[in-house]
């Protein structure tokens, strides 16, 4: 179990409901450790270390990662860290996971971002890129000067096939089913702490609110 005193949380949330900007924030305001298991997933892969190659295969079939291999990348990652405060972001995805995950550590809170999936799937199939710079348009709120092409090349725009609208269906069906049981667990455990909203600029205070009863700010906004 985690040191007395330490403190540790998990940030929940649909893909596209801000978990990487409020992480960041998070982060920066409270001087927490910050691990993405996307992030480390894709570490691994680049690096071809043992593990990582495990989940690739899985991943070029379609596949989820099985819960024992990411969990163990995951426990093996947190094991580093045992001496610092820090924020767990991706992980758990499911229910076996976040009881492995309780064996090996205390969790403080779980934020959970509750943003409506119709919220997301207007922010993410609005995005559109330019993939030689990798710069990023919103349709809504950020339109290139002419619709398909970027603003400084005159190039094309593409659209992710993650934002595509079947996908964001998809993987928010997935979340749905996964993650959902997930949530539940937390709320079980009295550790659950739910933030409600459609602008992560509006959730944001919420959240730093909250955490400011839990930890001292190191930074001001």
């Amino acid at each position: 179990m985690a040191a007395r005193g330490l403190f540790r949380a998990v940030i929940m949330g649909p893909p596209g409901s801000g978990k990487g900007t409020i992480s960041e924030r998070i982060v920066k305001m409270f001087a927490l450790q910050h691990l993405s298991s996307g992030d480390l997933l894709r570490h691994n892969i680049h690096g071809k270390t043992e593990i990582g190659l495990v989940a690739k295969s899985y991943i070029d079939q379609g596949q989820l990662v099985p819960d024992d291999v990411i969990t163990k990348l995951i426990l093996k990652e947190l094991n580093t860290m045992r001496s610092n405060n820090w924020l767990l972001d991706g992980f758990p995805r499911t229910v076996p996971q976040a009881i492995a995950l309780d064996e090996a550590h205390q969790i403080n809170s779980v934020i959970d971002l509750n943003v409506p999936f119709q919220t997301i799937k207007d922010r993410l199939t609005a995005r559109w890129i330019h993939p030689g710079s990798g710069r990023v348009y919103n349709t809504e709120f950020n339109p290139p000067k002419v619709s398909g092409i970027d603003d400084i090349t005159g190039e094309p725009l593409i659209q992710r096939e993650d934002d595509k609208p079947e996908t964001v269906t998809k993987r928010l069906k997935a979340y749905e089913a996964l993650t959902r049981p997930v949530l539940e667990y937390y709320r079980n455990k009295s550790v659950l702490e739910t933030f409600s909203g459609t602008e992560t600029n509006k959730i944001w205070p919420h959240v730093h609110a909250f955490l400011s009863t839990k930890l001292p700010a190191v930074n001001k906004e």
